[in-house]
């Protein structure tokens, strides 16, 4: 056994040390200075150890036992002596804490005269304090539980919301568009109708895609898109689809991604408007011609938009059930839909995200295309049956990326690409199809390599506490204060 390098404290815990002390002391009817005197300590210096801030000498606390007649083990003892001091001791321990100083309060100080159940009602607080501050640093996990529950509605539901879909009709026919992209003049006449002026500026704080000054009617942007997906019009849409949804602060993180996921929503609805997406996908499938990427320059957005966009309308109006992938260069998942009985790989809540999908799937086996511009297809024998999909890999600061969709077997006949002859065998989730290595590799290797893993610091971390997931409101508040005068 090992025996570790850095060893544990093991520090007197002054506090109680100085409780137990006073705790004899009264209980033998001494004062400081009696006890001071017999102790052969001042009674100044006996009272700084009794408050706990001070540390006495191990030869004082033979002393002090023996002028209490106790033993000095009894001094020493990390209980506290009686129900008093144990709430005094933990309210200085808490008030001493990071969460209590952040708070900006000034410290209590008990008394004589402090009544005990003051006391009590106190250190409740605090604890409730602790206790909320625990479970906000818990919240990846209880996000992941609220997007899965979020998601399987979705799936219940074809992943279409008819009343955003509606609302954003009457939101774009009211900007006087008519076809084509929306533009961003257009989208500025929606923000104005709603009594908004879009602002683009430089300083943003990095946790927010933009802020809306409800009181000056400003919805503040960054002046260029963020790279991989997020263009300024559906920012701005996003920040309007707020106030036409009638959001409030959320509660919780079920909350949080339900309002996150309407405003996306409502933004990819303004954005390829539901009559003319629905009319432009008919029409292509009518002539067996369906594509992302025809259906992404029709409406001037991003193919991932496209392929999500594509998801909301394919059930309720094309009559076809189907998924969509975003998967990393390390075959993580990072987003997913699917109606079409796609095996998606979950752990043990449900969840997909962060789960790695099978090396033979085309979101992956288009990493290794060699002209990466065109889409791939490719159809794949899996144990649900047999699916096509076409995916597109792209790039960004974090890394590469495919968007794939994909339909069973009997739906490929509307899509382009279906000619392929491009055809993998998964056996996912059977372990032997990708996930273990080969056996004459084990054989080699087994026991013989040390990788040393990469980690993601930001797993270590929760998010800031601010009042919405994920954004710090001082920066926000900053923010704001700069500019409500421009």
């Amino acid at each position: 056994m090992s025996t570790p390098l850095v060893s544990e404290p093991q520090d007197i815990d002054v506090a109680t040390l100085g409780h137990r002390i006073r705790h004899f002391r009264i209980r033998r009817g001494l004062t400081l200075d009696d006890l001071g005197a017999a102790a052969g300590v001042a009674a100044s210096q006996l009272s700084l150890i009794e408050n706990g801030k001070r540390e006495p000498r191990i030869s004082l606390l033979g002393a002090l036992a023996a002028a209490l007649g106790v033993q000095t083990a009894d001094l020493l003892s990390t209980e506290p002596p009686d129900e008093r001091a144990a709430l005094e001791i933990e309210l200085a321990r808490s008030q001493r804490g990071p969460l209590y100083a952040s708070l900006g309060l000034p410290a209590v100080k008990p008394t004589k005269g402090t009544p005990t159940e003051t006391l009590r009602s106190l250190v409740g607080l605090h604890r409730e304090l602790s206790r909320r501050a625990s479970e906000a640093i818990a919240t990846p996990e209880e996000a992941r539980r609220a997007n899965t529950e979020l998601r399987e509605r979705m799936r219940a539901q074809h992943n279409y919301i008819p009343e955003i879909e509606e609302l954003a009709e009457q939101q774009v026919r009211a900007s006087g568009h008519v076809r084509g992209a929306l533009t961003h003049r257009e989208v500025s006449v929606m923000a104005e109708k709603l009594g908004f002026e879009l602002i683009y500026v430089n300083d943003l704080p990095r946790s927010a895609r933009s802020i809306t000054d409800l009181e000056n009617g400003r919805i503040y942007l960054p002046p260029a898109s963020i790279p991989g997906g997020h263009g300024l019009r559906s920012m701005a849409l996003q920040a309007m689809a707020h106030r036409l949804l009638g959001h409030t602060r959320p509660k919780s993180y079920a909350d949080f991604l339900r309002q996150r996921l309407e405003i996306n929503y409502f933004a990819a609805c303004c954005l390829m408007p539901r009559d003319a997406a629905v009319g432009f996908l008919q029409q292509a499938k009518k002539d067996k011609d369906v594509a992302v990427e025809d259906f992404r320059d029709a409406f001037g957005v991003t193919h991932e938009a496209a392929a999500l966009r594509l998801t909301n309308l394919a059930t309720s109006h094309l009559d076809m059930t189907m998924h969509f992938l975003r998967v990393g260069d390390d075959g993580a998942l990072y987003k997913g839909y699917e109606n079409d009985g796609l095996p998606l790989p979950t752990d043990v809540t449900g969840s997909i995200e962060g789960q790695v999908v099978c090396r033979k799937w085309g979101a992956r086996t288009a990493f290794t295309h060699t002209n990466r511009t065109t889409e791939l297809y490719q159809y794949t024998d899996t144990p649900a049956g047999t699916y096509w999909c076409a995916t597109q890999t792209g790039t960004t600061a974090e890394g590469g990326f495919s968007i794939s969709i994909g339909v069973p077997f009997d739906e490929a006949k509307w899509f382009r690409g279906r000619e392929t002859t491009v055809r993998a065998e998964s056996r996912c989730p059977d372990e032997s199809c990708c996930k273990r290595p080969p056996a004459d590799l084990s054989g080699r290797w087994a026991g013989k390599a040390w990788p040393s893993a990469r980690l993601h610091a930001h797993i270590l971390s929760p998010l800031p506490s601010g009042s919405f997931p994920g954004v710090d409101d001082s920066d926000v508040y900053a923010f704001l204060e700069a500019h409500s005068g421009a």
